[in-house]
C-alpha cells in the first residue's frame, strides 16, 4: 500500500506561518483548526493551509519540513506566492 505524506505552511490572520508534517492532511488542517492540541499552531491560531508538498518517503517529508523550518520568514512567503 502507498502512503502519502504531506508537508505543509499554515498561516494566521496575523500572517505568522507554521511548518508541519503530516501523514493525513485533512485531519491535521481540521485539528488546526479546532485547536486540538496544545501548541505553537495553537497559541498563534495558525489555522490557514497555504501550501502543501506531498511525498511517498517519510524521510523525504521529514527532511523537507527541517529545511522549510530552517528557511527565513521571506523565502518561506516567497514559496507561498510562487504556486
Amino acid at each position: 500500500m502507498k502512503r502519502t505524506f504531506w508537508v505543509y505552511i499554515l498561516t494566521s490572520t496575523s500572517g505568522t506561518l507554521y511548518v508541519g508534517m503530516s501523514n493525513d492532511i485533512f485531519r491535521r488542517s481540521f485539528e488546526h483548526r479546532e485547536k486540538v492540541s496544545e501548541g505553537f499552531s495553537s497559541k498563534y491560531d495558525c489555522d490557514r493551509l497555504v501550501y502543501y508538498e506531498t511525498f511517498d518517503d517519510v524521510r523525504k517529508a521529514i527532511n523537507r519540513e527541517k529545511e522549510l523550518k530552517g528557511w527565513t520568514r521571506r523565502k518561506k512567503i516567497a514559496l507561498i506566492e510562487g504556486v
